[in-house]
């Protein structure tokens, strides 16, 4: 009898890697190879700790990459390490650890065994992996960690991209220019997927009259494998080898064939793994070609067109993401023949009905094919990103359902949550864990935040003084150092570095600069800005971001704002950060008292840089749009109530004019109002307040459990 090979999955590659490591390393420091193989330890208690010790230098140096680390540290050092009390205690703890964490009982979404797939162009899972840009990839991340620690079965698939997302350098007028670097993958935490014969496993794609070939990549994210396709393989050529080098590349074709990679390619890979998915999540539109996949393999089996997409409906959902139009792009016939030359004979239909699968109106000819409306009609299930969210796309997309009244359009909404270990800070995850019963466990059940009410005021505010200060440190370093970067004059460098004050109010804004997001309106009333920054109850900003390369516009924005810079008595109050990584948002969103939000309403589909500001304590001053629109209650924050209606120029002045009043007349005063010792009673009160009602509502928690109820509920399968 023949013994069946098991499917490749890459977690033997992965192995042999880590083996690979550890025989570097002295034997007692063997348990950080699989470690370091592993994002786990990005969010385990004490793991980041762990490798940063070995060589606090080297470890910025290296990027926070824990394999790049142990390849670059001398063995010397390692064993005179190995001397010191505490150091091999905490790196067997925490290896032993990851052995329990991986051994522990897997709960069914639907059928035991079968995993959700989500398919995304974008994972943010730590700054050392750069294949995400901005909030859909950092969202997607958490979602895949939060599946860990949920134990719940799960593989991400993505694509690998040779030399990731741009990194970002401003001049000194303030315009932004864009780099790209080859990432080695060599010192990846990644290993490319093989066959029994030690061959990678490789998937095929026909793309612009030729096979498209693509290896696999896993990382591994806990308990969940992370695929990533890669097209950089010798037997394509050097143009199609380029396809997955760059992050929403500017050659609309090359994008394209991205988003056939992600979508086709994607689905066959998983075929390839032998990976049986109980639900595929497709995030975003960018993943929507995965459907047409879908749709020839149903065909191909015997099923007419018709059943074949009631099948492929009950196997999928969607999310969608955003309501600009940007986010929501659309393929002339022509885009899709120079791409897909072979799709109509693959699903035996022609191209008229091809592409009218993806229009709004069917029978229109002028109409392109839409990523969007193609996903929102083949999937079973679709929501938007919060309840306001949904909202707009009931109203945006209720033409693809002629008859139906838009409250009635079957888009949902799960409002998107945050990964609470990633993004609290150490500090107030160890307080919280004095004062709140069972935690973290009980982290998502809203009684064991009311406990928060216990804390004495002393307490959290000492711990939002020691994060403000953190962030203090670092402003003033990397401040200095971008300045002289660009070649300033050396007083106005150090000028962050004199004037930046750990006691004053700090206010941050850190997102993908777009102009809808509107950060230029902090340049407005400068006047009354000036006033703010040096008065009597001063505030300081720090300011970070990045503007796609294409959006010059955007980068206009960050061209204005950089000017504040150089405004007298300006120099250290307002400060702009290059390289918007994960690793500096968490510093932000750490460190700042206050989060701007600043959205054009009814832009903003979601958004959760404010949501983890307000896990670790900060409080919000936004626009009502996204989630802030169903989180704020009047007494966790302060909201602009903007008024959609208005005329952009109108909107912006009456908006500007909302966000410099509160600052002046509730904000400023507020965090100013001190007691006898130092304590401002009134904001550590608006920070419980805002503990106890975000907390528990916006993790990433909460957001997974309603997506596996709907999973559920599409398949047919029951709760647990």
């Amino acid at each position: 009898m023949q013994t069946r090979q098991p499917s490749p999955d890459g977690k033997r590659d992965l192995a042999v890697a880590a083996a690979i490591l550890a025989g570097h390393l002295p034997p007692e420091f063997a348990p950080l190879a699989t470690l370091a193989y592993n994002y786990w330890w990005s969010w385990a208690p004490g793991g980041e700790d762990v490798f940063s010790s070995l060589d606090p230098h080297r470890w910025q140096r290296c990027g926070m990459n824990p394999v790049r680390l142990l390849q670059e540290l001398d063995p010397s050092r390692l064993r005179v390490l190995a001397m010191q009390p505490g150091v091999l205690p905490r790196v067997e703890a925490l290896a032993r650890a990851l052995r329990e964490e991986l051994r522990r009982p897997e709960r069914a979404i639907t059928v035991p065994g079968r995993p959700a797939v989500i398919v995304c162009a974008e994972f943010g899972i730590h700054r050392s992996l750069p294949f995400y840009a901005g909030g859909l990839g950092v969202l997607a991340g958490d979602f895949l960690k939060e599946v860990s620690d949920q134990g719940y079965p799960a593989a991400g698939i993505g694509l690998f991209y040779s030399q990731g997302s741009f990194h970002q350098r401003v001049d000194n007028s303030g315009w932004q220019h864009e780099f790209w670097l080859d990432t080695d993958s060599d010192r990846l935490p990644a290993a490319v997927v093989t066959g029994a014969d030690g061959a990678p496993l490789t998937v095929s794609v026909p793309m612009r009259g030729r096979e498209l070939t693509a290896q696999v990549w896993r990382v591994d994210v806990g308990r969940v494998p992370l695929y990533l396709l890669d097209t950089n393989h010798p037997g394509n050529v050097p143009g199609d080898r380029w396809i997955t080098s760059r992050l929403y590349v500017g050659n609309r074709e090359v994008r394209l064939a991205q988003y056939a990679l992600l979508g086709i390619g994607g689905i066959r890979a998983m075929r390839a793994m032998g990976i049986e998915p109980a639900i595929i999540h497709l995030n975003e539109g960018h993943a929507g070609l995965a459907l047409l996949e879908l749709l020839r393999e149903q065909i191909a089996a015997g099923a007419g067109v018709e059943a074949a997409t009631e099948r492929v409906r009950a196997a999928t959902v969607f999310t969608t993401h955003t309501p600009v139009a940007a986010g929501n792009e659309t393929l002339s016939t022509d885009d899709l023949r120079s791409v897909l030359p072979d799709l109509p004979a693959s699903l035996g239909m022609e191209w008229p009905e091809v592409v009218a699968m993806g229009r709004i109106r069917p029978e229109d000819p002028a109409e392109p094919f839409g990523l969007t409306p193609f996903a929102l009609r083949m999937t079973g299930a679709a929501n938007a990103v919060s309840r306001l969210h949904g909202e707009v796309a009931r109203q945006m997309w209720h033409d693809l359902w002629p008859g139906v009244a838009p409250e009635q359009v079957p888009i949902g909404h799960v409002t998107n949550g945050v990964h609470m270990a990633t993004w609290m800070a150490p500090e107030m995850w160890a307080l919280l864990g004095r004062y709140l019963p069972g935690w973290p466990a009980s982290a998502a059940d809203p009684a064991t935040w009311e406990h928060v009410d216990e804390i004495p005021d002393g307490e959290l505010w000492a711990v939002r003084c020691q994060l403000r200060a953190g962030l203090g440190g670092f402003v003033r370093d990397r401040s200095v150092v971008e300045r002289l970067g660009r070649g300033e004059a050396l007083p106005y460098a150090e000028s962050a570095a004199r004037a930046w004050s750990d006691d004053s109010l700090t206010a941050g804004f850190a997102r993908r600069i777009a102009t809808y997001k509107r950060l230029y309106l902090v340049t407005r009333n400068l006047d009354r800005g000036l006033r703010l920054m040096n008065g009597e109850l001063p505030v300081q900003l720090v300011i970070a971001g990045r503007a796609h390369p294409s959006d010059d516009d955007a980068k206009r924005t960050v061209q204005q704002v950089f000017a504040l810079n150089y405004l007298p008595n300006l120099a250290g109050r307002v400060v702009f950060l290059e390289e918007h990584d994960m690793a500096l948002s968490a510093r932000l969103v750490r460190g700042s008292d206050l989060w701007v939000n600043l959205p054009r309403p009814l832009n903003e589909a979601s958004g959760t840089s404010g949501m983890k500001s307000a896990l670790n304590g900060g409080l919000q001053l936004s626009v009502l749009d996204g989630w802030w629109a169903e989180a704020y209650d009047g007494a966790n924050g302060w909201a602009i109530a903007s008024n959609p209606g208005l005329p952009a120029a109108e909107q912006d002045a009456q908006d500007a004019t909302a966000l410099f009043d509160l600052l002046e007349s509730e904000v400023l005063p507020l965090f100013y109002a001190r007691n006898e010792h130092g304590i401002p009673h009134g904001w550590v009160q608006k920070m419980k307040a805002s503990l106890k009602s975000i907390g528990p509502r916006f993790t990433a928690t909460r957001m997974l459990g309603e997506y596996v109820d709907r999973a559920r509920a599409l398949r047919g399968a029951p709760g647990e």
